[in-house]
């Protein structure tokens, strides 16, 4: 039987999408159950202003709306928001959610962050199974509004449930633009709310195009 990756910062119940907290003003991260779940945060508050002009490749920015992995399989991507200190990520084992609060495909700055299932009790196997395959160098595209931007895999850590919001930075907004892939891994526990460990993939732009 099939086990159901949590997103949610603060547990999550059989069958239900997962959630995933974002960012507070203070620690400037946010936490991303994935695995299991994590300490849920404060609603997401913006980020502390840039100053400086971005380049011109760097001005077109666009909500995601499909993401492709690694040997090309892909997926749509919905928009996640925040409640309760919580990001709502999509229930579906094959679509992945995009947090609102923070960086567009394109920005000069910000973490982009995808948060996704790596199984489900109904479904099985998630799209995001697939990060477990993910291999430093390789490419991860996000498309959206006919526009497209590429990202280089630079590191694949594992976090415990616990440190995701307050120590990964996963959820960063004062960092220079990247691309935040994160599911769920390490070993599954139901009686303590899921998965032990989240799986986190960073990525750095190597182009956007039109």
């Amino acid at each position: 039987m099939t086990t159901l990756c949590c997103l949610a910062l603060a547990g999550c119940a059989a069958g239900a999408g997962g959630a995933v907290p974002t960012p507070t003003a203070t620690s400037g991260v946010t936490s991303v159950g994935t695995p299991s779940a994590v300490q849920p945060t404060a609603p997401p508050s913006a980020p502390p202003g840039r100053t400086g002009t971005p380049a011109r490749s760097q001005r077109i920015r666009f909500v995601p709306q499909q993401v492709v992995l690694p040997g090309g399989a892909h997926a749509s991507v919905l928009q996640a928001t925040t409640v309760d200190g919580e990001l709502q990520v999509p229930a579906e084992a094959q679509h992945v959610g995009w947090w609102d609060g923070g960086a567009e495909a394109g920005d000069p700055f910000g973490s982009v962050v995808l948060a996704g299932h790596v199984d489900t009790k109904t479904e099985g196997l998630g799209f995001f199974a697939r990060l477990l395959r993910v291999r430093r160098g390789e490419v991860v595209v996000l498309r959206g509004s006919g526009r497209t931007a590429s990202y280089r895999v630079e590191a694949i850590v594992s976090v415990r449930k616990d440190a995701l919001a307050t120590k990964s930075g996963a959820f960063d907004q004062a960092t220079e633009h990247r691309l935040v892939l994160i599911t769920c891994t390490g070993a599954y526990d139901a009686s303590r709310g899921g998965y032990e460990d989240n799986l986190v993939v960073t990525a750095v732009p190597t182009g956007l195009a039109q």
